[in-house]
């Protein structure tokens, strides 16, 4: 694959001055599958070995897509594992402003698919049945009392999987665009205390879910506002190695360096 990769971008060795592995979060055998290799081509090669963080990865992602986008800005990260508001203060420094406390936004995604029959991976089957729907099911928001910008969607889930339970023939397409509305709703709400608090009007989507259809035209209303949105490319929303060596550039040019100590981290911290 690496030497395709080489090929197809027609670089030699030579040519590359760091090697940029994602170190976690994520699951350990992986991480480590990863970066081990990198390692060893670190050594071998004697180029750096600059270590980067998956979420910071999905940042990222957006400068790819958009040459001049600058910090700071108001990230919204949503994937199977996270969901976050990150204030993106510069290109490697970050604030997480709020997370869930629960299921991440991708994990509910998922889990919803399976219960009303749809498989495996939840987001894109969801998306695509729910243009088949009407969102007219009232399902529940989770609201906390302290003056907090966390999510929380097991309770969205649970409401769902009951609903399906209780009512057979309840219609699938209205239960998953009904779940994708109210879910959107809870992210945009959100995203606009956050928007209040800091002031920054210029937002980011990252993640696999931001590759949502529904999400995405939703999100874009926010420009009506005033606020400025960006939206990775399709292609770069899922993992992807692009997104990851995007994040490495910026380690790399404000000094970041790892030695062959580096370990997998499977619950890294932004």
């Amino acid at each position: 694959m690496t030497k395709k990769a080489l090929e197809e971008a027609n670089v030699t060795w030579e040519d590359i001055t760091a090697i940029t592995p994602t170190y976690g979060p994520g699951l350990v055998g992986a991480l480590l599958v990863g970066l081990s290799y990198a390692k060893a081509l670190s050594y071998a090669k004697g180029i750096p070995l600059v270590g980067v963080n998956h979420i910071q990865g999905h940042i990222a992602a957006n400068y790819v897509t958009y040459q001049e986008l600058q910090p700071p800005f108001l990230c919204i990260m949503m994937s199977g594992g996270n969901t976050q508001i990150i204030h993106v203060k510069d290109y490697t420094e970050f604030e997480v402003l709020g997370k869930t406390r629960d299921d991440a936004i991708g994990e509910a995604f998922d889990k919803v698919a399976r219960v009303v029959g749809l498989g495996y991976p939840g987001g894109p089957k969801v998306d695509k049945l729910a243009k088949e729907g009407e969102p007219n099911i009232e399902l529940p928001k989770t609201h906390f009392d302290d003056d907090t910008l966390d999510f929380s969607f097991s309770g969205i889930k649970t409401a769902v999987i009951n609903l399906h339970h209780k009512t057979p023939d309840i219609n699938k397409a209205d239960l998953c665009a009904s779940f994708q509305k109210t879910v959107t709703e809870t992210l945009m709400e959100n995203i606009e205390k956050a928007i209040q608090r800091t002031g920054v009007k210029t937002i980011a989507l990252a993640g696999g879910v931001s590759s949502n259809s529904y999400m995405r035209k939703e999100f874009s209303k926010l420009e009506e506002k005033g606020i400025k949105v960006y939206m990775p490319d399709l292609k770069l929303c899922t993992d992807n190695a692009a997104m990851i060596a995007s994040a490495g550039y910026y380690n790399y040019i404000t000094g970041k360096r790892d030695t062959l100590d580096l370990n997998a981290v499977p619950n890294l911290k932004l």
